[in-house]
């Protein structure tokens, strides 16, 4: 009896896995149909794929789709984004590759992964910099702090053209973290990024470096609890039917950063160079403004399901800032010391 137990368990587990992997992909491509372009874009003269990972109910990426429409009318026809979410041209890295090489033209990557194309994208990232709306605004639209990250790409030929967002990080926990001492014993799961590694590295806090996909059950069976992310993608993603807890830390934006092939750019003509960044620069912005009023909606839906938020004191989040020199040491060698503390300073007034 125990052997025949031994062999169905697996076959059930596998089963549930394809039962669920099957409906996932039902869902995304009902989720797909629904955006197809209400035109017909064989007719364009210039295609434009668009890639990203993740899910288009999340505005930042959403943005892909407002672009694609926005484009078509004001380039009369002349300019079609053929927008892929849902890691149809493959992972982030992979995709950066296809990227450089002309294969994919456009990208919004991951702020954590965007490092891979230059080290100066990975200011976005270290914590207490840029963490909260007004100063990601502030950081949009200062020339003289979005120029160099703008230009940071242009060596592997690729342009940062813009960014939207996902959110502010904090930490989804299975137990509450109400303090640093409950957070010495959660083993947080932080995404495959040089920079979030060393940051937990300097807080002294226990981390797992895991991918994306591999986090749900890990949360289930106990691998982890807790998670370094955003409410946004914490709820929409559904890792609050585990995690019942987030604590505020907001120590970052999480951003999707417009990556887009200079070489296919350069061949345009100078007037569909134009539009084709004002578009994604008036629709870039909305988008963010969009991302705050998503967060708030989510995190309201949330505390109705019972999800409890926590603010950190002051106390304790000025220890983490404090934690945090030995980072901005090392990331300013990468970045440019002068240029990380410029940006310091001046989104500090």
């Amino acid at each position: 009896m125990k052997v025949r137990a031994q062999l169905i368990f697996p076959l059930v587990l596998l089963l549930f896995c394809l039962t669920g992997t099957l409906a996932s992909a039902a869902s995304q491509q009902e989720l797909l149909d629904q955006w197809k372009p209400k035109f017909d874009p064989s007719g364009a003269k210039y295609t434009y794929i668009l890639s990203n990972v993740d899910h288009p109910a999340i505005e930042g990426i959403a943005v892909g789709y407002h672009i694609r429409d926005r484009l078509w009318e004001r380039s009369n026809g002349q300019i079609y984004v053929d927008f892929r979410p849902f890691a149809q041209m493959g992972g982030e890295k992979d995709v950066i590759s296809k990227l450089k090489m002309g294969a994919v033209q456009g990208m919004l990557c991951s702020s954590v992964a965007a490092v891979n194309v230059a080290s100066t994208l990975g200011i976005v990232n270290l914590p207490f910099v840029i963490d909260s709306f007004d100063k990601l605004e502030r950081f949009r639209n200062e020339p003289e702090l979005f120029r160099p990250f703008s230009l940071s790409g242009e060596s592997q030929g690729v342009k940062v053209v813009d960014f939207t967002g996902y959110g502010t990080y904090g930490w989804a926990t299975t137990t509450p973290v109400r303090t640093l001492a409950d957070a010495n014993n959660t083993n947080f799961r932080v995404a495959q990024a040089p920079v979030n590694a060393d940051i937990y590295k300097a807080w002294g806090l226990k981390f797992t470096v895991m991918p994306w996909p591999d986090v749900p059950q890990a949360l289930a069976t106990g691998v982890i609890n807790g998670l370094d992310h955003t409410p946004i993608v914490c709820s929409i993603t559904n890792k609050f039917d585990v995690a019942k807890y987030f604590t505020r830390l907001d120590y970052a934006q999480g951003l999707y950063i417009h990556l887009m092939n200079k070489k296919w750019f350069d061949a345009l003509p100078a007037d569909l160079q134009a539009i084709m960044l004002e578009v994604i620069a008036e629709e870039s912005a909305k988008a963010r403004a969009l991302t705050l009023k998503q967060q708030d909606e989510q995190i309201a839906a949330a505390q109705k399901q019972g999800i409890e938020f926590i603010t950190l004191s002051q106390a304790d989040r000025q220890k983490l800032v404090e934690k945090s020199e030995p980072v901005y040491q090392k990331w300013g060698e990468k970045i440019g010391a002068d240029y990380l503390k410029k940006v310091r300073e001046t989104l500090a007034q």
